[in-house]
């Protein structure tokens, strides 16, 4: 069982991300301040961290330069408000594995932490890529193919494939696609599923994707 450091300050947050990552099997364990995660890194009873960069006492970058600065290997995936271009580049050229910008979708998450995972055991590359049918996705690259041509995803609309990848014909309700792509920020009585699924249809196939009236959608392939 994969233990996992959780380095959020906002309560919400942080019970989210625990709550899932324990109902898929990992061991995870919060703290709240830049200081604790840092001694929490250090102590090497953990697979991976989460890190947020805005945490007291001690921010994340600092908290990642002193991992780096000992020699410390530890995966680390970075969830953050903060999502410009210059924090994203200082945070991945400061040793991160990963940056995630919230608002985030849990899914998403979970997949970028399984990746670093694997990455770090030297698990196969083939465990990095979903496909169904001419479908595929590369979730190393966060790129998607449809009959071997590359297709633009934006980062939603990757979402969203992954988890109709991840389970083909089955119907997932609108209340399911919000919580795994959109997660803790999503309002139920929301469109955005309908809208995003228009997106992928027009970029996947119009017949891909099916509407099952009163349940929600089903991936075909």
């Amino acid at each position: 069982m994969n233990q996992i450091l959780i380095a959020e300050d906002e309560e919400r947050i942080a019970q989210f991300v625990r709550k899932g990552l324990k109902a898929h099997g990992f061991q995870p364990t919060v703290v709240s301040d830049g200081a604790s995660a840092l001694a929490h890194a250090m102590s090497g009873g953990y697979d991976l961290m989460v890190l947020d960069i805005g945490l007291p006492v001690l921010d994340g970058f600092t908290v990642l330069q002193r991992l780096r600065d000992v020699g410390s290997t530890l995966p680390v995936v970075i969830l953050t408000a903060r999502d410009s271009l210059s924090d994203r580049v200082a945070g991945l050229e400061g040793g991160a594995d990963d940056y995630m910008s919230k608002p985030f979708g849990f899914d998403e998450l979970l997949a970028r932490i399984r990746l670093r995972l694997r990455r770090a055991t030297g698990e196969a590359a083939s465990s990095e890529r979903l496909e169904h049918g001419d479908v595929g996705l590369d979730l190393r690259t966060r790129t998607a193919t449809v009959a071997g041509r590359e297709v633009e995803l934006s980062a939603r609309e990757f979402a969203l494939a992954e988890v109709f990848l991840q389970h083909p014909g089955q119907v997932m309700s609108r209340e399911q696609l919000l919580s795994r792509v959109w997660g803790y920020d999503f309002d139920p009585g929301s469109n955005v599923v309908d809208v995003y699924v228009r997106y992928l249809r027009k970029k996947l196939g119009v017949d891909r994707i099916e509407t099952v009236r009163g349940a929600g959608y089903r991936f075909r392939g």
